[in-house]
């Protein structure tokens, strides 16, 4: 399974299961994008939306950025490298998903930025290039408006199936579409939608069978704060048709199930989840992490103190001190409705302005944090909001001076994604500092929560933080 990273970066997590329910990621789609401008954080910008497919011993994945063009990326391992691809420097195009018919010939399936109509083009078989300007074959903008999230389906009774979520990503339906004709006309039909539950706008889902023979629909809900969380849901197949999760009233349009059995794939597997916590004793970060641009070796180490990860006080590119536009934020995803992140922290600050800590991110964020303020330590809680798409300065909402540079930090997330944060100077007894805050959704994400070490100017200085674990628990 993948998905979109937008400028987060190494970009596009693979994850791997035996049973669609328990999730490891293996694996990351690419390290950096090939385009400069990413060396910087571009926030909503990057990869959008990929989809994975295996033909002929390799696995393929398809994703368009919304101003450089369509990407793909192959491997016969996907816990390998991936060799990523320049397919067409285009802009405004997104959603891609290829499909290989019977005979051979390659397709490739995408929509436009905005959510625009289902086009068609045919490929090289290498998946390497596109052989035409493409076709439309399908928009109807009052029975499907904003159509995107385009998925190949598998040739089934001599038809070719398409599916794509309408409606707009929180508060729209799954639909499915078929013709005999690879080029349409198509046939429409919605399979998922809200109904009486509360998972709201079921969106851009996959179909994925069993060894045997079950059908699974992999699907996403908004959820905020909580980013775009993942549901599973049953399937089954009626009049040429599928039918996703439960269809109470017998209309054929399946409801989002929030529990059911797993699914039978002939044996049962142990419990799993995406990694969270990290002891930085490896040699290399764990893939739960990633910037906030293009990674740069400048910004850490993970040798320089043994056990330890040491992030360097790194300038910020605008001179203002905002994490928004720092690249060097190690983040990752809210892992849980509720959830406790710690850190420990050993500063070394050398120049007025270097900061480092523990911060919560998203259109606005916050974070708590060791600063050197006129030759004196003191510890901060920190704040930047975005207001009507701008963003604004970076602010400091309550500061109490410190002796120390040793620091324990913690946040706990309340099931509302309001947060807390506390501190302590012995990792045994934990203080309060500032007030409840609330958690913002990023630029199509969710927040995240991860460390950070910089200085709010142009030059370079010598400061640094070592941190010694991030451990999450419930």
């Amino acid at each position: 399974m993948v998905a979109s990273s937008f400028t987060c970066q190494p970009g596009i997590p693979v994850l791997h299961s035996k049973d669609l329910v328990n999730w490891t990621i293996i694996n990351y789609v690419y390290t950096t994008l090939p385009f400069d401008r990413y060396k910087q954080p571009q926030h909503g910008q990057g990869s959008w939306a990929p989809s994975i497919r295996y033909h002929n011993g390799k696995y393929y994945v398809y994703f368009c950025t919304p101003s450089e063009g369509l990407l793909m990326a192959e491997t016969t391992n996907p816990t390998k490298k991936w060799d990523l691809h320049v397919v067409k420097n285009i802009a405004n195009w997104e959603d891609p998903c290829p499909f290989w018919d019977e005979d051979g010939q390659a397709y490739l399936l995408h929509g436009k930025k905005g959510a625009g109509p289902a086009i068609l083009h045919k490929m090289s078989a290498d998946g390497r290039s596109l052989l035409d300007t493409g076709v439309l074959i399908y928009q109807n903008k009052q029975k499907q408006p904003t159509l995107e999230g385009f998925k190949f389906m598998d040739k089934r009774d001599g038809y070719y199936y398409f599916a794509a979520p309408a409606g707009g990503v929180s508060t729209g339906w799954q639909s499915v579409f078929r013709s005999k004709n690879i080029y349409g006309p198509y046939e429409d039909k919605i399979v998922l939608a809200q109904g009486k539950t509360e998972v709201n706008g079921p969106h851009q889902g996959g179909l994925v069978q069993t060894q045997t023979g079950e059908w699974w629909f992999i699907h996403f809900q908004d959820k905020g704060a909580y980013g775009r969380i993942t549901h599973l849901q049953p399937a089954v197949c009626k009049n040429g048709w599928p039918i996703i999760g439960a269809d109470p009233d017998g209309d054929g349009i399946g409801e989002p199930v929030l529990t059911y059995r797993k699914p039978n794939v002939g044996r049962t597997y142990p419990r799993a989840v995406p990694q969270t916590s990290d002891e930085f004793t490896q040699n290399s970060l764990g893939l739960q992490w990633q910037w906030q641009a293009e990674q740069n070796e400048a910004w850490y180490s993970l040798t320089a103190h043994s056990g330890q990860m040491r992030l360097y006080a790194t300038p910020v590119a605008t001179d203002t001190g905002s994490l928004v536009y720092a690249g060097n934020l190690l983040m990752q995803k809210f892992m849980a409705p509720t959830f406790q992140a710690t850190t420990q922290m050993s500063a070394h600050l050398t120049t007025n302005g270097e900061r480092a800590g523990l911060v919560v991110f998203g259109n606005d964020y916050t974070c708590i944090c060791l600063q050197k303020e006129q030759g004196a330590l003191y510890l901060t809680i920190d704040e930047a909001k975005r207001v009507n798409k701008i963003y604004q300065p970076h602010k400091q909402l309550t500061r109490i001076p410190v002796s120390t540079q040793t620091l324990w930090f913690s946040v706990r997330v309340n099931a509302d994604a309001t947060y807390r944060y506390t501190y302590s100077t012995d990792g045994k007894n934990y203080k309060s500092l500032g007030d409840q805050y609330k958690a913002d959704k990023g630029f199509w994400v969710g927040a995240k929560v991860g460390v950070f070490c910089l200085n709010p100017t142009a030059q370079k200085t010598a400061g640094y933080a070592d941190f010694d674990y991030v451990r999450v628990e419930k």
